[in-house]
């Protein structure tokens, strides 16, 4: 038996969720969580397999929820549920740990077959965002691109804010982010751009017009 923790804000969801789940006979809704911080600490004091996470719930941000849970519990499996269609947060989601994610508006035809793939050791992303994946990949092997846009999609917004003049910080709250997740971004940002300072982005960023 899978035993999932079902975590989202929305009541509606995880009942939906659940009537998805309710007759099939090797998955089980052992629990649920409305907020980041509840998953969090259900996460850490029970037993799951797994755990379907929304990345929009109030509270502790999802990556941080992951990132956290996992050095509790590596084998602690997610398959992360979301309403953004877009190959940034499915990379961001893989690269925090998690094995899968899946676009609200497939979730009746695609969630079943998720668990089983993710809880057998595979990974799991929508069909129509592995398509994009595989075109990305294509393009960054063909195309020549400048540092910036190596960047992942929150990479590159946490880099336009850094150029804006925002501390950490401010940057976190705006974003709903963690400031260790804000400062992780950072790392990644300097890391791939091959930049080592502030003031080398700001320069960067008005050079190509990256200043609003």
């Amino acid at each position: 038996m899978i035993r999932l923790l079902v975590a989202d804000d929305h009541p509606i969801i995880r009942q939906g969720l659940r009537q998805i789940l309710e007759d099939i006979p090797d998955i089980s809704v052992a629990a649920e969580a409305g907020n980041g911080d509840e998953a969090m600490q259900k996460a850490a004091a029970d037993d799951f397999d797994m755990v379907i996470l929304d990345i929009s719930m109030p509270g502790k941000n999802w990556l941080d929820v992951i990132r956290e849970s996992k050095i509790i519990k590596p084998r602690l499996i997610f398959l992360v549920l979301s309403r953004h269609a877009d190959l940034q947060y499915a990379l961001t989601a893989l690269k925090a740990g998690a094995s899968g994610y899946l676009t609200k508006n497939n979730v009746a035809n695609e969630l079943i077959g998720a668990i089983r793939k993710i809880y057998s050791g595979g990974n799991y992303i929508s069909p129509d965002l592995a398509g994009k994946m595989a075109q990305d990949a294509a393009a960054r092997v063909s195309t020549d691109k400048l540092p910036h846009e190596l960047l992942s999609h929150n990479e590159f917004k946490v880099l336009c804010m850094i150029i804006q003049g925002k501390a950490i910080k401010q940057i976190a709250e705006e974003l709903s982010l963690g400031q260790s997740t804000v400062s992780t971004y950072k790392s990644r940002i300097l890391q791939k751009m091959n930049i080592s300072n502030d003031a080398d982005l700001i320069r960067y960023g008005l050079q190509h017009d990256l200043v609003d």
